[in-house]
């Protein structure tokens, strides 16, 4: 299911912002991660329902992507 785009929007705002707190980032460097993520594209199509989470969560999730891409990046 595709999510309606102003709920998407929203989600896109709150995370971006959680994310920027939760990894002590700028918020231009929190927008770059999230739109470069698959997290952007689950929530955007509406992937498991991911634009029904908490920004807590997502924020939380695009952590855990960021730490899982940056393994092999050594």
């Amino acid at each position: 299911m595709i999510a309606h785009k102003l709920l998407v929007a929203h989600v896109h705002d709150g995370v971006i912002n959680e994310y920027a707190k939760m990894a002590n980032v700028p918020i231009r460097k929190a927008f770059d991660v999230f739109y470069r993520s698959l997290l952007y594209t689950e929530v955007c199509n509406g992937i498991s329902d991911m634009h029904c989470r908490s920004d807590g969560y997502l924020a939380e999730e695009l952590m855990l992507e960021q730490k899982r891409n940056s393994v092999g990046k050594i």
